[in-house]
């Protein structure tokens, strides 16, 4: 027996570990945070916000405060009441040393400190303590302010306690100001501020009189004069503002936005919907006590069955659908729909820590009553709009029945044998979908390089010629009718718009977009992705799609040769080789330029290859600059070009 095999066999309660305090979320990071990468990062932001928020929707604050610190740090204060600083009956520490340092502790478990709140387990603040280099805590509270700091999850001395100035008569609250540890964060500590203010924007409108302020001060976001960026995010009506933000460049179908907010068993339902002309897909966002629910839940279920029965009753009794007639499908209701859904649960069950996606049960028939209710009142003294709802519902079902006649040509059957499969298509030898890649090429030329490089095994290749069709702003009877968008559906196993998405009928679960680096090949690229996204967004959203990434440059010196992939690696393997160096630059313009042999070690072979995963960190922007970039309305377009042309390193991109 080996001394390896020894140390395994001698298994006794000593190697039994005890994680003790905060340790465990130091060990295993993850499982509170998700991930040690950024999102993990701003997660840290994200629940001491919803702390303060938590005290809002309590009734006890109005003013939040986010600044980002020159040092790496986050400060957020807000004017709740303050966490108490008295001393805890159980842990013998001070009320703010336990929240801080015990996982499990907080205010939201039993009833009295808080009706409604999205902190649930209590292992928010003392997560971020754990997670931190250091944690500074100061409450204003009862004419006192106190303070304590925190290093790496410990108490460093205790609370320190001084009455309030006289300035500060009055004033309560508490702010945190912590600094992530570059221990646990090891790919980097600098916090992203679109994403911030994307979540904190989101947080304002969810909480309409809420005003959340959000400052960067460090060095690169200030001005010409020094001053720090600064936002104000306040929005008295709520998400009925929200929506209009996400339809300001859609042409709404009726301009007043439908609202709900009603109460039953403790629980609080806020609806806002607005049906859009030129939206062929809905956009429904869910949140439950203001955490964004990406998963869906009971909530969201509840909402699709009562639209889906609403305007099917309300199209019998105006006579635009027969008693004969079948009933429309939810998602032909839903089309052009955006719609914002918050409700409050006082004892909400979520799946997982992460919290992604609600569970209770008795939302789903809460909402559907409520949201009933509401929206048969105002349809029924507001003919107008219902009659056009169900003119857009009633053409997308034509729609949707045009293209299942087609179902013939998308439907996988046992595809690998089918011959419905696209001419053009270089399928692989296995059949097995995790192992299997597909690349989406542009035109024939790199098509016959890629084919004649790929390893058959597991690479299959389909080229596309020209641009495809946008399909933002075209109906779905002109999808299915278009040949290249025919080859993507039947190739990757698609199925048809609209319908659940079920991940077994995909061939292949990386699909991988390889266009020339180009203007053109980034429009393609683009087109591509619209369609994904529009067509199927569960594409995007499961991690499933990438870009590959050719190289620009090859360097040839001597024997030697090297790859690069943009003009700052170009230039600093020219300043390598010195003055008098003698070597010979080749310039890829198009993928069809590049030997097989070259396109394999360079972009397809999965030992050396670069690749970029396309991720969607939010719904909201994404669904935003889509309709912006691609939709019908010019003026946005052109707006958002010049807003953000001057932000762009143009030396850095890949084109």
């Amino acid at each position: 027996m080996s001394e390896a095999s020894k140390v395994q066999a001698a298994y006794g309660a000593e190697q039994i570990q005890v994680l003790e305090g905060l340790e465990p979320v130091r060990k295993r990071p993850g499982m509170y945070i998700g991930t040690t990468g950024p999102r993990g990062l701003h997660h840290l932001v994200y629940e001491v916000v919803d702390n303060a928020v938590d005290e809002a929707l309590a009734g006890h604050c109005n003013e939040i405060t986010v600044v980002l610190g020159e040092d790496g740090s986050a400060f957020v204060s807000d004017n709740g009441r303050g966490i108490p600083t008295d001393v805890h009956p159980r842990t013998g520490k001070s009320a703010l040393e336990t929240v801080l340092t015990v996982l499990h502790a907080g205010g939201k478990f039993g009833a009295g400190g808080y009706k409604v709140s999205g902190g649930l387990h209590g292992v928010g603040v003392s997560v971020v303590n754990a997670l931190s280099e250091w944690v500074e805590v100061t409450v204003r509270r009862q004419g006192q302010v106190h303070r304590q700091r925190f290093e790496r999850g410990a108490a460093i001395g205790s609370l320190a306690s001084e009455p309030q100035p006289a300035e500060e008569n009055g004033v309560t609250g508490t702010s945190v100001c912590f600094k992530p540890d570059h221990q646990i964060f090891t790919v980097g500590i600098e916090f992203d501020y679109s994403t911030l203010s994307a979540r904190l924007r989101e947080l304002a409108y969810l909480n309409g009189g809420v005003r959340i302020v959000f400052r960067d001060e460090r060095e690169a976001a200030r001005d010409k004069e020094g001053q720090p960026r600064e936002e104000l995010y306040f929005y008295e009506g709520g998400i009925k503002e929200y929506v209009a933000y996400m339809n300001a460049e859609k042409d709404p179908l009726h301009p007043e936005i439908i609202y709900v907010n009603a109460e039953k068993d403790g629980v609080t339902v806020e609806a806002a919907l607005q049906w859009c002309v030129d939206a062929y897909s809905d956009s429904i966002l869910g949140f439950a006590n203001n955490i964004r629910t990406v998963d869906g839940g009971t909530h969201i279920e509840g909402l699709k069955t009562v639209l889906t029965r609403t305007l099917n009753t309300f199209a019998k009794k105006r006579g635009k659908r027969k008693e004969a007639d079948s009933n429309l499908a939810g998602e032909n209701i839903r089309e052009g729909l955006t719609a914002v859904l918050s409700v409050k649960v006082p004892e909400p069950e979520f799946e997982g820590q992460t919290k992604t996606k609600l569970g209770n049960t008795e939302v789903r028939g809460i909402v559907d009553n409520l949201v009933g209710e509401s929206l048969s009142q105002y349809l029924e003294f507001n003919p107008g709009v219902i009659d056009m709802i169900l003119e857009k519902a009633i053409q997308a079902f034509n729609a949707a029945e045009a293209a299942r006649r087609a179902r013939e040509l998308v439907r996988r059957k046992s595809v690998l044998e089918s011959s419905t499969l696209p001419g053009k298509l270089a399928d692989c030898s296995t059949r097995d979908p995790s192992e299997s890649e597909i690349y989406i090429v542009e035109g024939d030329s790199a098509g016959g390089s890629a084919k004649q490089g790929r390893d058959r095994r597991f690479q299959a290749i389909l080229p596309l010629r020209g641009k495809i069709l946008n399909i933002e702003k075209t109906d779905d009877a002109k999808i299915y009718k278009n040949t290249e968008i025919q080859a993507l559906i039947t190739a990757l196993g698609l199925g048809i718009k609209g319908e659940d998405f079920n991940v077994k009928n995909l061939r292949y679960h990386r699909v991988v977009i390889m266009t020339d680096a180009d203007v053109d090949g980034a429009h393609i690229r683009t087109l591509i992705l619209t369609f994904f996204y529009r067509y199927q967004k569960e594409l995007v959203e499961g991690g499933y799609i990438y870009i590959a990434c050719p190289p620009l440059y090859k360097v040839e010196r001597g024997k030697n040769h090297t790859y690069c992939y943009n003009e700052q690696q170009l230039q600093k393997t020219l300043a390598g080789f010195g003055e008098k160096a003698n070597y010979n630059i080749q310039r890829f313009k198009g993928l069809g330029e590049m030997m097989p042999k070259q396109l394999w070690e360079t972009t397809m072979d999965p030992t050396t290859r670069m690749m970029k995963r396309v991720e969607v960190q939010d719904a909201l922007e994404a669904d935003r600059i889509f309709t912006i970039l691609m939709g019908d309305k010019v003026a946005p377009r052109r707006e958002f070009i010049e807003t953000h042309s001057a932000d762009l390193d143009m030396a850095s991109l890949d084109i």
